[in-house]
């Protein structure tokens, strides 16, 4: 979903993320006499004993499945109470945080990040590395996109990783059906596939698509596009690697002979487009199922899943795209009984509560589970969807990296690259925009952009 920032949270950003990075490791970017760490590493036991003194955590989480998971770590630990706060969504709870973390005063002890949004809070030494807690240890536990997120460009670890969205084609069969239109293997076969839709209904269309920032990232990820690289406050960023030009090639095609519903995502006419099949596919992550249930009910039974198309032919290559981790504030309280929360909630007994609420796992061993491959999606027509979202989820490469300030450059993306939907501008040179508004901005904030 495409973040939109206000002028207040530009600002706000803007001052933080100045300060901080050109400070490092200041007292004003993440220490104080009211909570924050010193790294000291915190052992198991140290762990155990606060998890029998007790106390309150204040957790800022929108996902829902943690309301269960609070629940039932307040049973197992009756000296604890978990203070599960909804703050806001993705771009609201961060300029919460930030308002928080800024003013030193009503900091959460666990927040909730998105792995785009990561970096900006871990650069900026508002996050605690979670290393000090052993965490690195866990690395094994989570499959590679979640786990590179949580890293946030570095060698630390900032969070453990709660759910991952490693991408999948989702079709409507009975409109496949309908047209007699196979169900693409590549992005040249869904550029012939939306041509041959829209040809044989012309009020139909292969998907829908006004430009989208973190749609629009995961997909030059899995064509190979590297277009930001970070070491400390050292930033790259260039989008005309072969990848980017291999992305913007095929999908220019597609906005040209306008074979894409200008129709934006979330909207009732998009869940409207899903529901009658004028919308026909979506390539987005695993955790959609249950937003296809509850948006467009009247199609179950007609979607399908399948692997998400390859730039080659033969290949086996994905991509994130969402997916949330767990992290301690620095100014948080109590970080020993809040990080044994967080072990619970994404690497312990949370995880099954979770997933039998409809989470989709970051876990290798729940991806690999026979019961958890084997689970039957009546929507999909029973269809065993997991073992194609798993076999997604091994196939992303890790390597992908994100900007310190991702945040901000996404909420520029539709006066950059989305103007390419809207106008004469290419996409490749919609991207050229957005890349020199993401350099000055950098640049402004105090980081060493390379051009």
């Amino acid at each position: 979903m495409p973040t939109h920032l206000s002028q207040h949270t530009r600002r706000l950003l803007r001052g933080t993320v100045l300060v901080c990075a050109l400070a490092l490791g200041a007292s004003a970017c993440g220490d104080s006499d009211d909570g924050g760490t010193s790294q000291k590493a915190v052992s198991e036991a140290d762990i155990q004993a606060a998890l029998k003194e007790g106390g309150t955590l204040t957790v800022w989480a929108w996902e829902p499945t943690l309301k269960q998971v609070a629940t039932d770590f307040e049973k197992a630990h009756p000296g604890v109470k978990v203070n599960l706060v909804n703050a806001g969504t993705n771009k609201d709870q961060y300029t919460a945080l930030q308002n928080a973390i800024s003013a030193k005063k009503g900091v959460p002890d666990v927040a909730q990040v998105e792995y785009y949004a990561m970096g900006q809070f871990a650069l900026t030494k508002q996050l605690t590395d979670l290393k000090s807690f052993g965490a690195d240890k866990l690395s094994a536990k989570f499959s590679p996109g979640p786990w590179n997120g949580v890293k946030a460009g570095s060698d630390g670890v900032y969070a453990l990783p709660m759910d991952s969205g490693p991408m999948a084609l989702f079709y409507n069969k009975k409109v496949f059906d309908k047209y007699d239109i196979k169900v693409p293997t590549t992005w040249d076969e869904y550029l012939d596939a939306a041509r041959d839709l829209h040809k044989a209904d012309p009020k139909a269309y292969i998907t829908a698509d006004n430009g989208d920032a973190g749609f629009a990232t995961s997909m030059l990820w899995q064509a190979g596009s590297r277009p930001y690289a970070v070491d400390g406050t050292k930033v790259r960023i260039d989008f005309s690697d072969q990848g980017a030009k291999t992305f913007t090639g095929t999908w220019q095609q597609l906005i040209d002979e306008k074979l894409l519903a200008s129709v934006p995502a979330w909207t009732d006419e998009w869940y409207k487009g899903l529901g009658d099949g004028s919308i026909a596919t979506l390539t987005t992550g695993a955790w959609m199922p249950a937003n296809l249930e509850s948006g467009a009910k009247s199609a179950s039974g007609d979607w399908r899943v399948a692997p998400m198309p390859q730039w080659k032919a033969g290949d086996k290559v994905s991509a994130e795209n969402g997916g949330s981790a767990l992290a301690l504030p620095e100014l948080g309280k109590n970080e020993a009984l809040a990080y044994a929360f967080v072990e619970y909630a994404n690497a312990g007994d949370g995880v099954r509560t979770r997933l039998e609420n409809g989470a989709f796992p970051a876990t290798t061993a729940d991806l690999r589970s026979t019961k958890f491959q084997d689970t039957a999606f009546p929507y999909f027509g029973g269809q065993k969807a997991n073992k194609i979202f798993a076999e997604s989820a091994a196939e992303v490469p890790d390597d992908w990296s994100y900007l310190p300030y991702q945040v901000y450059a996404n909420s520029v993306f539709n006066d950059t690259v989305g103007k390419a939907y809207v106008s004469g501008t290419t996409l490749a040179e919609g991207l050229k925009s957005w890349q020199q508004a993401s350099v000055e901005y950098g640049e402004e904030q105090g980081f060493t952009v390379e051009k």
